[in-house]
């Protein structure tokens, strides 16, 4: 019986350790290899660190890796606030219309997100779109949602709230419903008010949980391509062009894949210094505690 358990426990770990290898650290090398020549696709010429050289003298590098600095800045208290929002009003005993609050903010967990950047554009369309559409019903002048840098940045960020709730939302009311309730009915013999249960119970009791969500954020706004795509298309100009979308112009529409794939190196490696920070960060919180 033993031996047959560890028979079945191997196959899986060869089975996962196989995918692993096939589909993240064999694409992974090649990336490193691909970022060390001038490729386009047919033949790879080995030029070293050439790529990497380049790429830190390209002004369109820097202003696309700021944008998405300055997205994600904004972007990750936007979702954190707007999902952790979201979840403590659903778990509140006395909120009303909890059944359609949790369609409408569900529902990007249910479709991809290119749907997502459809829907936002179809909405804030600038001859076509619903907002416009109302604002001009009561007399005002539409605005230039996709036309002006500005505002087409706004939207991408209202975009990314709404579509960064569902699945923060799920991760946020699990653990706000995990809390004892003891500690609610404390603070009510010590005439806590709402926002001071809030404050004193209910945060502090998630924080492993609201670094989860703010690493999570972090990651997936750093690497958002899909919604942005199909919701500006970068634009207006280079306006929403974030260091992704500027990965896959460079590989993909000007062929110049091992500048991409240097590109793409220097971005995991932010992420990678970011995540190490991160849990340096949550380890020292928890060592004081």
């Amino acid at each position: 019986m033993k031996d047959t358990n560890k028979k079945w426990a191997f196959i899986f770990v060869a089975a996962n350790l196989v995918l692993f290898l096939l589909f993240f650290a064999w694409p992974a090398l090649l990336g490193v290899y691909y970022s060390l020549t001038e490729y386009n696709g047919n033949v790879a010429t080995f030029i070293g660190l050439e790529n990497y050289i380049n790429l830190f003298q390209d002004p369109s590098f820097y202003k696309a890796m700021s944008r998405t600095f300055l997205y994600t800045l904004i972007g990750v208290p936007l979702v954190y606030i707007t999902s952790l929002f979201v979840s403590v009003m659903l778990t509140s005993n006395h909120t009303k219309g909890k059944n359609i609050a949790k369609i409408i903010f569900f529902f990007p967990w249910l479709v991809s997100p290119i749907v997502v950047g459809v829907l936002w554009r179809w909405m804030f369309g600038e001859s076509f779109g619903f907002v416009n559409f109302v604002i001009q019903a009561i007399g005002g002048n539409p605005i230039p949602w996709s036309s002006n840098g500005d505002f087409a940045f706004i939207v991408v960020l209202f975009a990314t709230a709404w579509a960064g709730t569902a699945f923060n939302m799920l991760i946020f009311i699990g653990a706000i419903i995990s809390i004892p309730r003891s500690l609610y009915e404390a603070a009510d013999v010590d005439g806590g008010s709402g926002w001071q249960k809030f404050w004193h119970v209910t945060l502090p009791s998630i924080r492993s949980t609201s670094f989860l969500v703010i690493l999570l954020a972090v990651f997936n706004l750093m690497k958002e391509f899909p919604m942005v795509q199909s919701l500006t298309n970068g634009g207006p100009g280079t306006d929403t062009t974030f260091i992704v979308q500027y990965i896959y112009e460079t590989g993909f529409d000007q062929m110049r894949v091992g500048y991409a794939s240097a590109a793409s190196m220097v971005l995991f490696v932010i992420l990678l210094v970011f995540s190490l920070l991160q849990f340096r960060f949550a380890k020292g919180g928890k060592a004081n505690e």
